[in-house]
């Protein structure tokens, strides 16, 4: 009895075994309880319909728990079905023996499904404002995904689930700005990370391509970062600008051939808006085209056109959230000619600052103001380090031009918006101009007052534009109030002249001379003198003197064979207007071309061949004259000498217009009408008179190059000429 007891039993534990074995590995196909696993998975979302076929169970004998699957059912979401692979869960063995499913874990397996209908199926269980959004952006695509949820006991799904898949040709529109094509990716999401691998995409026509972006929840934001790769295209301006977000937008690119390596990490929120955005690019540039819309660089480099075209660069790109930097190095075109250069620009809102380096070779550099050339194929380095500002003013920290035989230095040189000077604390200046002279001399700053000593220094170009300058426009900007001190051993006045031991002082006004005190010697012990001063009315009072006048009016071209006399200069300036007095004495002139023109139109030959052979004496020239904003009022110009007087009027326009008119007589007929003066005459010429001709009035007017002269014979000489001849006789 016992033995049939242990043989039944055994019988009934091999069944038992074999029933399990046969559960647990190979299981049973029914669809039996399908209402109730419907019922049961579908209790979370009572919109959605599930269609099931034969579904399989497999007892899991260690936890007790039975395994469901089914192959290829049916998510009906309203009109929209989802084709599902495999649909896996566990539910507890109990339960299903007592007829209560609990689910523990649901693992689907997706066949290729579109991706809206995947926002839709996922809006259907938590219609939240990123799904909406993720709605509004997708506009096609395909997804493939293994799915594994997990419920608590309550039967709501845990936060340690897990999506893994592909994206296959996805098309994504943010906001008709950004647009998405051909998105093909694998993913990995889980509640805390989505990880995203394996990405090929075109992004606004540029394709790209990156091996990993990771998406991390944090707090209210997620936290997104990768590396993304571009190939070597050719880009427009609106691609660049997509490509980096907007941040070189101001920099004055056109189009760019090249390919990068982005690193980037951004905050996102729950609304799509970024913060905290960094990049860290390395771009292989093959070519860059800049509009320089900054310094108009045409002056100093004369090859330079509109475009400025980099080539063979290596590029680091940063941008931490404001801020924006840009390292580079490698070879620029101005025209046809190559040069090299090195550069960093950094960007922290509206300032920039830059830091450049260039090897000058195979192009022109001038410096007008400082009549400067550097020829082709002269090795030169220049270096350029500062900031433009928010109010568009510029700070160098240093300008430098070095080459084989000179340099030019600038530091701490300081810009307004319209590019006057503010204030510099040094420049020196050690270079050949385009004369062949040497300027060697330098600048040094003492808190708001500068000092300039040296060895060399050609003024002609500065006194050229002094002279030239009615307006009074100045490089200095309108605040500029500074004393400076000169110390200068040889000053060029010309490619010939020079002046010694310059010294004195200048002291500017906001931006005008106040006062200045300048004094030195010519090479033949000769002084000159030159003086600006103010009154207690305000008044501006100039002064120039010299006894050798020669290399001053030598510049005149007008003047031919200038010798000998002194020269003083003095005009009073009040609101804009001078009033000045020019006088001259005991000089004589060899050739002046327009006055012997017109004594040779006046048949008076003997005089034109004394103006034009070896020379003619005045005794006294004095010009009285005004100057109004360009326009220059010449009251009297009178010289008289032994040989022939002049006496004259008009105006200049600013090179516009000349017009002038006056008389010249022989010094026969000066006499001759002064001693037909009862008493006066005999007293101031004597009663012997020289056989005399008679006088020429004359007229000068058009513009500059294409003065009209006219002359007409004169008997009888004005009563101004004689009472200007008579007071000068008076006073010599």
């Amino acid at each position: 009895m016992i033995k049939k007891l242990i043989k039944v039993l055994s019988i009934i534990f091999l069944l038992i075994i074999i029933i399990i074995f046969y559960l647990s590995f190979i299981g049973i196909k029914t669809n039996n309880f399908n209402e109730k696993i419907i019922s049961k998975i579908l209790e979370t979302n009572k919109n959605l319909n599930l269609v099931l076929k034969d579904v399989k169970f497999l007892l899991n004998p260690y936890n007790f728990t039975v395994k469901i699957s089914t192959n290829n059912p049916t998510i009906v979401l309203g009109s929209n079905e989802l084709q599902i692979k495999a649909v896996k869960t566990n539910i507890f063995l109990k339960s299903l023996i007592n007829n209560e499913f609990s689910i523990d874990d649901l693992q689907i397996s997706t066949k290729q499904i579109k991706l809206n209908d995947l926002i839709l199926l996922a809006r259907s269980f938590k219609n939240s404002t990123e799904l909406f959004l993720l709605d509004n952006i997708i506009e096609d695509g395909f997804l493939t995904a293994d799915i594994k949820l997990k419920y608590d006991k309550n039967g709501n799904i845990r936060d340690d689930y897990e999506v893994n898949g592909f994206i296959h040709n996805a098309n994504l529109n943010f906001f008709n700005q950004f647009n998405i094509k051909d998105l093909n990716l694998e993913f990995a999401i889980n509640e805390k990370k989505y990880n995203l691998t394996k990405i090929k995409t075109d992004f606004n026509n540029i394709k790209l391509s990156s091996p990993l972006i990771e998406v991390a929840k944090k707090n209210d934001f997620f936290l997104v970062k990768g590396k993304i790769l571009t190939e070597k295209k050719t880009f427009n301006v609106s691609q660049l600008n997509v490509l980096f977000d907007g941040l070189i937008k101001n920099l004055g690119l056109e189009k760019a051939k090249l390919s990068s390596i982005n690193n980037f990490s951004f905050n996102i929120n729950k609304k799509l808006k970024f913060k905290d955005i960094i990049i860290e690019s390395k771009i292989k540039l093959d070519q860059l085209v800049v509009e320089n819309n900054y310094i108009n660089l045409k002056s100093y480099l004369p090859n330079l056109e509109r475009l400025i075209n980099f080539k063979d660069h290596r590029v680091v790109l940063n941008y931490d959230k404001d801020n924006l930097k840009i390292k580079g190095k490698g070879e620029i075109l101005i025209k046809d000619k190559l040069d090299s250069i090195n550069y960093e620009i950094v960007k922290n809102n509206d300032k920039f600052k830059f830091n450049t380096k260039i090897n000058l070779k195979n192009n022109k550099l001038l410096i007008d103001f400082l009549d400067y050339k550097k020829k082709e194929n002269l090795d030169s380095t220049i270096k350029i380090k500062g900031n433009f500002n928010k109010d568009k003013t510029i700070n160098f920290d240093l300008i430098s031009l070095e080459e084989k035989n000179g340099k030019i230095v600038f530091k701490k040189l300081n810009l307004s918006k319209n590019y006057k000077i503010k204030s510099i604390d040094s420049f020196n200046f050690d270079y050949f101009n385009n004369k062949k002279i040497k300027n060697q001399f330098f600048l040094q700053r003492n808190n708001i007052n500068y000092s300039i000593e040296g060895k060399n220094f050609d003024a002609t170009k500065l006194i050229n534009q002094i002279i030239d300058n009615n307006d009074e426009d100045t490089f200095l900007s309108s605040d500029f109030n500074s004393l400076i001190k000169l110390k200068i051993e040889k000053t060029y006045i010309d490619e010939v002249n020079f002046i010694n031991n310059l010294s004195g002082t200048l002291n500017f006004s906001n931006s005008k001379i106040n006062d200045v005190n300048l004094e030195a010697t010519f090479n033949n012990n000769k002084k000159i003198n030159f003086s600006i001063i103010k009154n207690n009315k305000q008044e501006k009072i100039t002064r120039l003197f010299t006894d050798f006048p020669k290399p001053l009016i030598k510049r005149y071209d007008f003047i031919k064979g200038f010798e000998e006399g002194y020269l003083d200069y003095h005009s009073i300036k009040t609101d804009g207007i001078s009033n000045s007095l020019l006088i001259i004495d005991n000089f004589k002139v060899k050739e002046v071309p327009a006055f012997a023109k017109l004594l040779s139109l006046a048949s008076l030959q003997g005089i034109a061949d004394l103006l034009t052979g070896e020379g003619i004496r005045f005794t006294d020239f004095e010009m009285k004259f005004s100057n109004n904003k360009g326009l220059t009022t010449i009251e009297e110009m009178y010289a008289i000498g032994p040989a022939v007087s002049i006496l004259m009027d008009g105006y200049i326009d600013a090179k516009k217009l000349i017009s002038l008119r006056g008389t010249i007589v022989p010094a026969t007929t000066i006499n001759r009408s002064i001693a037909s003066i009862p008493l006066l005459g005999s007293i101031l010429v004597g009663e012997k008179t020289g056989e005399g001709v008679f006088g020429v009035s004359f007229k000068i007017k058009g513009p500059p190059k294409k003065l009209k002269t006219t002359v007409n014979p004169i008997k009888t000489l004005t009563p101004r000429f004689i009472t200007r001849t008579l007071e000068k006789i008076k006073k010599n």
